[in-house]
C-alpha cells in the first residue's frame, strides 16, 4: 500500500509540474503577444509577414514565395498579395491596354516593408510616368527575404509570362548573401515566445556593432564568395534573357540607410557597378539622394533599416528621369 501510494504522489506531481509550465508558458506566451500587439516589433511583424503572405515553392532554390490572393495588416500597414504573387491589385498575364509594362525585382526593400502601397517606389514610379502621359503598368515582385539569386531566378521561372517591356533591379547591399532554405521548427513558426527566445540568443551569439557589419560585407563582396559568385551568375542570366527578348533592364542601387553621413558602402555601390556595365544593365545609384540625410528621418520604424514613403520618395526620384528618358 505504501509503494502505491509513494507510486501515485509521484505521478500526481509530475502532472502538477507539467500542468504548471505548460500553465506559465501559455500565461508568457499571452503576454508577449499582448505586448506585440502594437506592431512594433520588427521581428514579430516578420514573424506575422512568414506565417501569413508566404508559402514554400516548388521551386527548392526560392524557399518560398508568395500566397496568391491574400491580405494581411503588418506594422499597421495592409499588404496586398495579387493572383500573381506581387504586391497590388490583380494583374493579367498580357495587359493590352498598356504600351508599357513596368516590373520591379527586389526583396523586402522593393516590396516597401513598413509604408502603405501608394508609397512604395514603384507605386511612385506608376504615378509619375502616368503623368508624364505615359500608357504604363508599374508591378512590384518584391518579396521579403529573397537574394538576387531568388529574385531573379523567380521571374525567370515564374514570372516571365508578365512580359515586361522594362525591368528593374532594385539591388541592396544584402542580395549577394547566400540564403539557405529555411528549417521547418513547429514551435518557432508557432510561438512569439519561442521567437523571442530565439533572436535573444542569436543576437547574444552573433558579433555586434557597424565594424562587424563591415567585415561581413567586406568578406561577402569577393571574387572567392559563394553568394557574390550566384548574385554575379543570376544577374547575367536576367540580362541575357532580357536582351534575347528585347526588354529594356537596369538596376537601382539602394542604400543602407543607416550611416548616411559616413557611408562605410560605396565600394560595393562600385561594383555593382561595374558588374553592371559588363553585363549591359542600365545603372542607376540612388546614393547621391541620400547622402548626409538623417537615419531617423528614412526609417520605417526606430531601429528599422527599411525606408520610409520619404526614402522610397528618393529612390523614384533616381530611377524616375531614367524611365522617363528611355522612351523619348
Amino acid at each position: 500500500m505504501k509503494k502505491n501510494k509513494k507510486f501515485f504522489e509521484k505521478i500526481v506531481s509530475i502532472v502538477f509540474i507539467l500542468l504548471s509550465s505548460t500553465f506559465s508558458l501559455l500565461f508568457a506566451e499571452g503576454i508577449i503577444r499582448l505586448k506585440n500587439s502594437n506592431m512594433k516589433n520588427y521581428d514579430v511583424e516578420m514573424w506575422k509577414y512568414s506565417k501569413k503572405l508566404k508559402q514554400r515553392s516548388e521551386i527548392k532554390i526560392l524557399d518560398f514565395v508568395h500566397k496568391k490572393n491574400k491580405k494581411a495588416k503588418l506594422q499597421n500597414v495592409d499588404i496586398n498579395i495579387n493572383n500573381f504573387g506581387l504586391r497590388g491589385d490583380d494583374i493579367s498575364i498580357q495587359n493590352l491596354n498598356v504600351d508599357r509594362r513596368i516590373i520591379f525585382l527586389g526583396g523586402s526593400i522593393t516590396l516597401g516593408w513598413g509604408i502603405n502601397e501608394e508609397e512604395t517606389l514603384s507605386s511612385n514610379i506608376e504615378k509619375m510616368l502616368l503623368k508624364n502621359g505615359e500608357n504604363v503598368e508599374v508591378l512590384n515582385a518584391g518579396i521579403g527575404n529573397y537574394n538576387a539569386e531568388r529574385y531573379t531566378k523567380r521571374f525567370l521561372k515564374n514570372l516571365y509570362v508578365l512580359k515586361p517591356t522594362d525591368i528593374v533591379v532594385n539591388y541592396f547591399i544584402r542580395d549577394a548573401e547566400d540564403l539557405k532554405p529555411a528549417q521547418p521548427n513547429f514551435f518557432l513558426k508557432n510561438s512569439q515566445l519561442a521567437l523571442t527566445i530565439w533572436t535573444a540568443r542569436n543576437r547574444l551569439l552573433k558579433p555586434k556593432g557597424e565594424k562587424s557589419l563591415i567585415k561581413h560585407y567586406e568578406s561577402l563582396y569577393n571574387n572567392e564568395s559563394l553568394g557574390y559568385k550566384k548574385m554575379k551568375k543570376s544577374l547575367y542570366e536576367l540580362s541575357t534573357y532580357a536582351r534575347s527578348n528585347k526588354i529594356k533592364i537596369y538596376i537601382l542601387m539602394t542604400p543602407d540607410i543607416y550611416d548616411l553621413e559616413n557611408y562605410k558602402y560605396v565600394f560595393i555601390h562600385k561594383m555593382i557597378e561595374d558588374i553592371a556595365k559588363e553585363y549591359k544593365y542600365v545603372y542607376v545609384d540612388s546614393l547621391p539622394l541620400f547622402i548626409n540625410r538623417k537615419f531617423e528621418t528614412l526609417n520605417a520604424m526606430p531601429g528599422d533599416r527599411h525606408p520610409n514613403a520619404l526614402g522610397h520618395k528618393l529612390l523614384a526620384d533616381s530611377l524616375y528621369p531614367i524611365l522617363k528618358s528611355s522612351i523619348e
